[in-house]
């Protein structure tokens, strides 16, 4: 393992060809959950797009850390993903505090991890904290019985320092190819236990989210940890940040996750559908790009039915989505319906996701 803190912003910052980085919304530009507002960090759950966290302590914890979109960054980056401990967190074995990106294999299969041809790799990141000291992660497989423990320093508070850690490739164990399941996956730690922490600088077979011996962000109540213009590519060598233009990332977001709102008293949205019998309607709604699996649809809020010509608002009585990757088919109950009759749902105040995320 090497780390470095080499400033970037002496080489060449050109693009060299192709998409070398394998970390999606890696400079932070996409928050679609949370619009910039700081998130209470709950276990399994996402804050900024396709960066997910873990809160457990032996099971699911709350009110630990907070996550959100922060516009504190270094140069030549608008915005950086901030953590804050919410409490004095004690130390135990099973704690696994973290942000992660799980890679689709479709991104990573190049890295022939578990065979003889297996790549070296480089992950390189801007990170800030009001602690100092060494701090961990880890690079591991799918099946969580490889990985890489790896560390990093941070030496002056409140600062953003660049820092650059190579990688071998594994040549042993299982890890998924070509296909939509996770490929590589990629954890930084906020506050792990011993029994998901190795030691730095080799391969293992353990399910570690973090190296032995670092440091705590969620120990200390108040403090903070930054992060962006993460990259992880093939090769020993970190190259410049790949900027991308933010509709280019949202696009690449929305392969996981995408929704739509609609507030009340902002004028209604309309689905135009007709009865396909006497208690259902139907409509489709296209996904803006097609997606990682056939996404879980769900929504909250207000919808109304409306049937015919009638001005009449009726709630639904239930709700079924039948989803896709490129089209869904969402269907609502409601007694009294006429088949082939024109209707509408009308969403007046509600919040409709779909998520295919790893």
């Amino acid at each position: 393992m090497a780390v470095s803190t080499i400033d970037p912003n002496g080489l060449n910052v050109g693009q060299l060809g192709g998409t070398r980085n394998r970390i999606l919304n890696s400079a932070m530009l996409i928050d679609q959950r949370n619009s910039g507002s700081s998130w209470n960090a709950t276990n399994g759950g996402y804050g900024l797009d396709r960066w997910k966290v873990n809160s457990f302590d032996g099971g699911a914890a709350t009110g630990k850390f907070s996550v959100q979109q922060s516009s504190t960054a270094p140069d030549n980056f608008s915005n950086s993903l901030l953590v804050t401990s919410l409490a004095t967190t004690a130390d135990a074995a099973s704690n696994i505090f973290n942000v992660e990106q799980l890679i689709e294999g479709y991104n990573t299969f190049d890295f022939a991890f578990g065979t003889s041809s297996a790549k070296t790799i480089t992950l390189s990141f801007w990170v800030r904290s009001s602690l100092t000291g060494t701090f961990g992660g880890a690079i591991k497989n799918s099946a969580r019985n490889r990985a890489y423990p790896f560390t990093y320093t941070i030496s002056s508070a409140n600062t953003f320092e660049y820092k650059t850690i190579t990688i071998d490739g594994d040549t042993s164990g299982t890890w998924v190819g070509a296909s939509t399941s996770t490929g590589v996956w990629v954890s930084f730690g906020l506050g792990v236990g011993s029994s998901f922490s190795g030691t730095a600088g080799a391969w293992n077979s353990s399910d570690n989210f973090s190296a032995t011996g670092a440091t705590s962000v969620v120990g200390t109540s108040g403090a903070t940890w930054y992060i962006t213009g993460v990259m992880l590519e093939t090769g020993d060598t970190a190259t410049p940040f790949e900027h991308e233009s933010y509709g280019t990332t949202l696009q690449k977001c929305q392969r996981y996750y995408w929704q739509f709102s609609q507030n009340a008293g902002a004028g209604n949205y309309t689905f135009i559908t007709g009865a396909i019998g006497s208690s259902d309607i139907l409509c489709c709604t296209n996904n803006p790009q097609p997606m990682r699996v056939a996404p879980t649809v769900t929504y909250t809020g207000t919808v109304n039915i409306r049937e015919g010509s009638s001005s009449a608002v009726t709630s639904p009585t239930g709700f079924a989505s039948y989803s896709g990757t490129i089209i869904n088919r969402l269907q609502w109950s409601r007694n009294g319906l006429t088949i082939g009759n024109a209707a509408w749902a009308d969403i007046d105040d509600a919040k409709f996701t779909f998520d295919a995320e790893l």
